[in-house]
């Protein structure tokens, strides 16, 4: 899995499908977000969208 340097959404692909820019291999710490309204923890990180996140990306 490779993580977003912009939002952290983890993902396959070599750039983020949301933001459209690189990821990296250098990530630590997963987050999964089933319901983003009702999570405070999504929305002190604004996390819109439900699925999984790193914390940390280099």
């Amino acid at each position: 899995m490779k993580a977003c340097t912009q939002c952290k959404r983890l993902t396959n692909a070599d750039t983020c499908e949301i933001c459209n820019v690189p990821t990296s291999d250098n990530w630590s710490g997963l987050l999964i977000i089933t319901d983003p309204e009702a999570s405070d923890l999504a929305k002190e990180l604004n996390i819109e969208l439900p699925g999984e996140y790193c914390l940390i990306v280099r």
